[in-house]
């Protein structure tokens, strides 16, 4: 309980009254972690993930958990428990793809999941699931008194939700989706006063395109050797009688 109220109640302060909530730092640090995880296809990035989330939701929902930092962001919160939910799910998925590596499968041993690409209609899918989402989501965040501008709230909520989604089903894309999550995350997090969650996205864009990459890279190369496979021929044997030229 001790290092509870610590948790709820430490501040990293500045000179001129400024300061950083530590929940804030180590809720971040956490995420960090997971996404490197993610990159090398780690299935301990998942519950590393889940123990950010958590608490990163008591910091973004200020009013409620006493944070002295009092803008809610209702997509911000909303969206670690999103995060946990489909954390879950990815945890499941890639838990599934190491055992059937170990079984013989496709799957690289020591690694979940093998990446890959989406394909054009899913990526068209994902497009407009981001823009009617963010639609739909803009009046209730803002009914709930969400800060403002609202749609920058409900566009990073379904942004996280589409690029969890597809780290969880291996596609190379979901980096890109973190992309313009963070385009549009970094300039509300440092208007509301969310220092660190801003500066780490901020890390967070070049990380993601670094991500990006590395899986492409990955993917390149696998189907690089597919093709070399594919496009071997079966040694012709030549006869004992035929005579050379």
């Amino acid at each position: 309980m001790d290092f509870l109220r610590w948790l709820f109640d430490a501040k990293l302060e500045f000179a001129g009254g400024g300061f950083l909530l530590w929940r804030e730092v180590i809720g971040n640090l956490f995420g960090l972690a997971s996404a490197l995880g993610g990159m090398r296809r780690k299935i301990w990035a998942w519950p590393v993930g889940i123990i950010g989330n958590a608490l990163l939701f008591t910091v973004f929902m200020g009013s409620v958990f006493g944070s002295p930092v009092y803008a809610n962001l209702l997509g911000q919160a909303g969206r670690q428990i999103m995060f946990i939910a489909v954390s879950i799910y990815g945890w499941y998925r890639w838990r599934q793809g190491r055992a059937a590596a170990a079984d013989g499968g496709t799957v690289p041993v020591g690694d979940a999941v093998s990446p890959r690409w989406a394909g054009v209609k899913t990526r068209w899918l994902l497009v407009v699931a981001m823009v009617a989402g963010t639609a739909v989501l803009t009046p209730i965040f803002r009914a709930l008194g969400s800060y403002e501008p609202v749609w920058a709230d409900a566009w990073i909520f379904m942004g996280s939700l589409l690029a969890t989604y597809g780290m969880a089903k291996g596609w190379v894309e979901f980096w890109l989706i973190w992309v313009v999550v963070d385009l549009v995350g970094v300039p509300l997090l440092f208007s509301a006063g969310y220092y660190a969650s801003a500066f780490m996205y901020i890390f967070y864009g070049a990380f993601t395109l670094t991500g990006f990459f590395v899986w492409w890279r990955y993917r390149h190369n696998a189907d690089a050797q597919q093709l070399s496979v594919d496009a071997t021929f079966p040694d012709i044997t030549v006869s004992r009688n035929e005579s050379t030229p």
